[in-house]
């Protein structure tokens, strides 16, 4: 890959083209300054999903709630995840409870639910709690 990538900012969702050789050179985005590929998890909401899922990164979403066992339970693999994933997928995360409308939009019947799009389209949906190991396998069989 030696075109640049377009990404959007995990905070202000601002499109910004990075070198693929340089993603794992912490990229700041052009726009807020902020880093556009952290390595924790962002909060995604009902006004800017839409927006991050544009670029060329696939993003992984985890739909869950505060008041879920499960969904509490997998926050810190959710959490380590994504500082080994970071420069290749982007991790981001959905309150169910806060953006109802959007987990209808995104037919969540079960929390916690990770749905990974590409291209701005769903490839992927998994329900249900994951180990660390078992999680990167699913996404490795993704083509991540």
């Amino acid at each position: 890959m030696t075109d640049p990538l377009l990404i959007p900012c995990a905070q202000c969702a601002g499109l910004n083209r990075i070198p693929a050789a340089r993603l794992g050179d912490s990229p700041r985005c052009g726009h807020c300054k902020a880093a556009v590929l952290p390595a924790a998890p962002f909060d995604l909401d009902e006004a800017g999903f839409a927006k991050q899922l544009r670029g060329d990164l696939p993003l992984l979403v985890d739909v869950w709630a505060d008041w879920c066992g499960p969904c509490k339970a997998f926050a810190p693999i959710y959490q380590q995840a994504a500082g080994q994933l970071q420069g290749r997928c982007r991790l981001g995360k959905l309150d169910s409870e806060a953006n109802r409308q959007l987990a209808g939009q995104l037919g969540i019947r079960s929390i916690p639910t990770l749905i990974l799009f590409k291209d701005g389209k769903e490839v992927a949906r998994q329900s249900g709690a994951l180990p660390l190991p078992q999680l990167l396998a699913w996404l490795n069989g993704q083509g991540v």
